[in-house]
């Protein structure tokens, strides 16, 4: 008699036995992503309420107007929001100007310090020393070769965008892998192509991460050097210093939200930008902690 051998089966699942998700796959977003923040903001409303009616008395409440105020009385009103929306345009094109001359400047800069490094160590202080110089300091410099115009204001916003650009970009450039350097240099690539098709696809997360610091940025110096030059055409910076001369609370905090909203906008227009150009192949979601 033949003993009959059993048909071997599959192996049950381990329930401790965790599976893999694929590389591809998203992560569900939490409900507290959306929850929290709204709570967060919640509380920041009723200790602004709180400071509005309970702390202030009733003739300094345009210190810190009630939110509900802001809106009727400025975001409401046809009159605040003209006088805003032509004063944001002026500052929009300020921040996109001065923002294009900071990649171009910066971009060169960082490149030519990335291909040697006598350039490094010879331009890379200045670079340094540009980020650490008081802007308050150069402005009436500024006023007094350039006037006190729109190109003055462009130059701030240059010189406050320009150093995230720069150190950015040449720390993507000098982090390419060694292996794949000699890879190339083994195939005998020159250094254009080396540069072009190693060191720049490489380097794009960190680029774009440079972007998108530089873009709020940018903002930032367009309001600072409106607000400083006080001539010319007026941005959001004379408005708001016009509000705030004028004891204007609502007008004034409607600005500031204006401000803030356009400074949110352009950081988020660059990430949408650097998710078009690297997230097909770059997982951001490494980076989080």
């Amino acid at each position: 008699m033949t003993a009959t051998i059993p048909a071997p089966t599959a192996p049950l699942a381990d329930p401790a036995v965790v599976v893999a998700a694929p590389a591809g796959t998203r992560r569900r977003r939490s409900p507290q992503n959306l929850v929290l923040p709204l709570a967060f903001l919640g509380v920041l409303l009723g200790a602004w309420y709180a400071v509005t009616y309970l702390v202030l008395a009733e003739d300094q409440r345009f210190l810190l107007p009630a939110p509900h105020v802001i809106v009727t009385d400025a975001l409401l009103d046809s009159g605040s929001m003209s006088m805003i929306g032509q004063s944001l345009w002026r500052t929009i094109v300020v921040t996109f100007v001065g923002l294009a001359l900071a990649i171009v400047v910066g971009m060169v800069w960082a490149v030519a310090m990335s291909q040697a490094r006598w350039v490094e160590r010879t331009l890379f202080p200045y670079a340094v020393a540009l980020q650490c110089i008081p802007i308050l300091a150069l402005v009436p410099l500024l006023g007094f070769w350039f006037g006190f115009g729109f190109w003055p204001r462009v130059i701030v916003c240059v010189m406050i965008a320009l150093f995230p650009i720069v150190s950015n970009t040449l720390f993507g450039l000098q982090s390419v892998d060694r292996g794949m350097h000699e890879l190339f240099t083994l195939h005998g690539a020159s250094r254009l192509t080396r540069l072009l098709k190693l060191e720049f696809p490489a380097a794009l997360p960190a680029i774009f991460a440079g972007f998108r610091i530089s873009a709020g940025l940018s903002v930032v110096g367009a309001i600072v050097g409106d607000l400083f030059f006080r001539q010319g055409d007026p941005g959001l910076g004379i408005l708001l210093d016009n509000f705030r001369s004028r004891l204007q609370g609502p007008q004034l905090f409607a600005t500031i939200l204006v401000a803030s909203g356009l400074g949110i906008a352009v950081f988020a227009l660059f990430g949408w930008i650097a998710k078009l150009a690297v997230g097909r192949w770059y997982d951001q979601s490494r980076d989080v902690v």
